[in-house]
């Protein structure tokens, strides 16, 4: 039996397009140290985010690489296209991220956190890879999710960099299946429980190093606004956890992951990618040549 042949167990929409939107945004801009709201706090959650953003989709895209024998002829094709999407998110936080260098920040320390990870991964099974970026993947989409549905999360940010946020968050949506399309491929010949068991435990695992990471990143870049102890603690965890809270409100998507029947098409949100398609001029244009594209 071919590859092609063989049922995809996915509740992908058949008619889902993943279109790579090549946009640069904030070139020739200096972003302001706390560009979103004027509080050190909820600026230093998205920039100890974007700090991972390159060297982990750099993960994600080798981990799904290595599948990419198991797909089929649609499933190589979304690969492909999510593969274009993450080389530009890529470039454009790397880019945002000297932005945030040149207000004052220093990165290297959250960049040191993601090596030493990575480091850590080095010489697992590639199936222990894919899992781990299967998770990753729902904790970006669900993030994104709300980011997009909840405008509270970007109010009074800096135009371009709220731009960008929301761009990812459209990307992030539309690609949110490829990972685990590609697991359920690579995992044909498991048992359901066994396929369950793995990524169960992968999502516990990731869970407890992504809170505790971004925590001490978001630490980390308030110390060097000279915020610190419970001042910075408490600070940091109200953003995350309270108010606006975005972590917290995840919460029941995050706990989805574990049902039996768990796929991340079960909840269709391209509502919201039309409704910001609609509303923002992209100004696409055809991915340049520097731009990787799965081969």
């Amino acid at each position: 039996m071919s590859v092609a042949s063989l049922e995809r167990a996915s509740v992908t929409p058949e008619d889902l397009t993943i279109t790579p939107r090549d946009r640069r945004f904030g070139r020739d801009e200096q972003t302001p140290r706390w560009w979103l709201n004027n509080s050190p706090y909820e600026t230093a959650l998205y920039n100890a985010l974007s700090a991972t953003f390159p060297k982990g989709e750099a993960y994600f895209i080798e981990s799904i690489r290595a599948f990419r024998d198991a797909a089929d002829e649609k499933l190589t094709g979304e690969i492909r296209a999510f593969t274009t999407q993450e080389v530009i998110h890529s470039r454009e936080h790397l880019a945002f991220n000297r932005r945030a260098v040149e207000a004052g920040y220093d990165l290297a320390p959250l960049e040191k956190t993601v090596d030493e990870s990575l480091a850590l991964l080095k010489g697992r099974p590639p199936i222990l890879d894919l899992a781990a970026t299967m998770a990753l993947e729902h904790f970006t989409a669900i993030i994104a999710h709300e980011m997009l549905a909840n405008p509270r999360h970007l109010v009074n940010a800096d135009p371009a960099t709220a731009d960008l946020w929301r761009w990812h968050a459209v990307e992030e949506i539309e690609h949110k299946g490829v990972a685990y399309d590609t697991w359920l491929a690579a995992t044909r010949d498991w048992t359901r429980f066994k396929r369950w068991k793995v990524k169960s435990i992968l999502m516990l695992l990731v869970t407890r190093n992504f809170v505790q990471h971004r925590t001490q990143g978001v630490l980390e870049l308030l110390r060097q606004d000279g915020i610190t102890g419970l001042r910075a603690w408490a600070g940091a965890l109200w953003v995350m956890w309270g108010r606006p809270g975005i972590f917290r409100k995840v919460g029941a998507a995050w706990l989805s992951y574990f049902l039996p029947r768990f796929h991340p098409w079960n909840e269709d949100d391209r509502a919201l990618i039309r409704g910001w398609d609609a509303t923002y001029d992209y100004r696409q244009e055809p991915p340049a040549r520097r731009v990787r594209k799965a081969a």
